[in-house]
C-alpha cells in the first residue's frame, strides 16, 4: 500500500510531536505546520532524530492557519489522505483574559483549514478535542453522550469547532471526521528527548511539579483539600502522552478503513481518576525530589472530579491506554531531568 500523506496541523506542540514520530514510525508521510507562537522548532530536529530514516518522510511549514494563500500553497504541492486538526491556543486562563484572541485564532484558523481542506478534495479529519466541553460534569465517568458545556472562552472554541464539525458533515457526506476528546496528557517519550515544554507559567499540574523538582519554582500550590475525595484533593484523569498519540493512529486507522465513519467522538482517557497528592507522590518517588506544598483554598470553576468512559474507544477504535502513573512519572523527570529548561535554556525563558 503506498504511503499515505497526513497533515498535521501543530505539530510541533506538544501531544503533535509525539503523534508526528509515531505517524514517522508507522511509514507515514507527514507534512507539518506550525506558527511556532507556543513551541519551538528543536521539537521537530528531535523527532527527525528519533525516526531515523523514517524522518526523511517529514516536512515542515511555518504557517499560521488564517493565512489562506500560505496553506492553499501547501495543498497544491501535496495530495492529503487525511488531517490532524492539533493548533490552537489552550491556556484557559488566558482564553478569559483574552477571549478574541482565542476566538480569532482557533475558530477563524479551524474555518480557514476546512475551507482550504473542501476545495483541494480532502475530508478526511481527525480533529483534537478537549474533556472541557463536558463542563462540571454532574456524575463520572465522562461518556460521550453526556451534555456538552463550557466554562471558559478556550472550552467554548473546542466547542463551537465541535459543533462546525457535525454541520457540515451533516451537508456533505464525503466528510469523515473524528473528534477526539482528551483527558490530561503527561509523560514524554521514552528516551528523554522531546516532551511539554510550556511557554510562561504551566497551565497543568504536572508541568508544575516539573519545575519544582528541577529547581525552578520553589514549591507546587494545591487548590483545594477539602473535596469529596479520597484524599481531599481534585480527581483529574492522566493518560501518557504515547498512549494518546497511539490514540490518533487508532483514529487515523478507523477513518481511512472505515466507510461508514460520520463525525464520531471518542474520549481519550485511562478511564480512571488520579488524585493531585496521588500524583505529587508518585512523582516524588520516580525522580527521588521532595516536592514542598503550599495547600491552598478552591479555586472557582474547579470541578471536583472529572475521569473518561473508555468503552466506546475500546470498543470501535481497539485502542487502550497502556501506561499508568508511575511511567508517566518515570517519563516525565526523564526529559525534566535532561532538559530542565526544556527546549530552551534560562535566558530564553519568559
Amino acid at each position: 500500500m503506498a504511503a499515505k500523506n497526513i497533515l498535521v496541523t501543530g505539530g510541533v506542540g506538544y501531544i503533535g510531536s509525539h503523534t508526528v514520530l509515531q505517524l514517522l514510525q508507522q511509514g507515514f508521510r507527514v507534512v507539518v505546520i506550525d506558527n511556532l507562537i507556543n513551541s519551538s522548532e528543536v521539537a521537530i530536529q528531535r523527532v527527525v532524530e528519533l525516526a531515523g530514516d523514517n524522518g526523511n518522510n517529514l516536512s515542515f511549514h511555518q504557517i499560521d492557519l488564517r493565512d489562506r494563500e500560505a496553506l492553499r500553497k501547501v495543498f497544491s504541492f501535496t495530495k492529503f489522505d487525511a488531517v490532524i486538526h492539533f493548533a490552537g491556543l489552550k491556556a484557559v486562563g488566558e482564553s478569559v483574559q483574552k477571549p478574541l484572541l482565542y476566538y480569532n485564532n482557533n475558530l477563524i484558523g479551524t474555518i480557514t483549514l476546512l475551507e482550504v481542506m473542501a476545495d483541494h478534495g480532502c475530508k478526511n479529519l481527525v480533529f483534537s478535542s478537549s474533556a472541557t466541553v463536558y463542563g462540571w460534569p454532574k456524575q463520572v465517568p465522562c461518556t460521550e453522550e453526556f451534555s456538552l458545556s463550557a466554562a471558559n472562552p478556550y472550552g467554548r472554541t473546542k466547542l463551537v469547532i465541535e459543533d462546525i464539525c457535525r454541520d457540515i458533515q451533516k451537508t456533505d457526506s464525503e466528510w469523515k471526521i473524528i473528534l477526539l476528546r482528551y483527558f490530561n496528557p503527561v509523560g514524554a517519550h521514552p528516551s528523554g528527548f522531546i516532551g511539554e515544554d510550556p511557554r510562561g507559567i504551566p497551565n497543568n499540574l504536572m508541568p508544575f511539579i516539573q519545575q519544582v523538582a528541577v529547581g525552578r519554582r520553589p514549591f507546587l500550590t494545591v487548590f483545594g483539600t477539602d473535596y469529596n475525595t479520597k484524599d481531599g484533593t481534585g480527581v483529574r484523569d492522566y493518560i501518557h502522552i504515547e498512549d494518546l498519540a497511539d490514540g490518533h493512529i487508532a483514529a487515523l486507522q478507523k477513518l481511512i478503513e472505515d466507510p461508514s465513519i460520520g463525525c464520531e467522538v471518542y474520549n481519550l482517557g485511562t478511564g480512571k481518576g488520579t488524585s493531585v497528592l496521588e500524583m505529587v507522590t508518585a512523582f516524588e518517588k520516580a525522580s527521588g525530589k521532595k516536592i514542598p506544598l503550599i495547600m491552598d483554598g478552591r479555586r472557582s470553576g474547579d470541578a471536583e472530579i472529572v475521569y473518561a468512559s473508555m468503552k466506546k474507544a475500546e470498543r470501535e477504535l481497539n485502542w487502550r491506554a497502556k501506561f499508568g502513573i508511575d511511567e508517566m512519572c518515570r517519563d516525565q523527570w526523564n526529559w525534566a531531568s535532561k532538559n530542565p529548561w526544556g527546549y530552551g535554556s534560562p535566558d530564553s525563558q519568559s
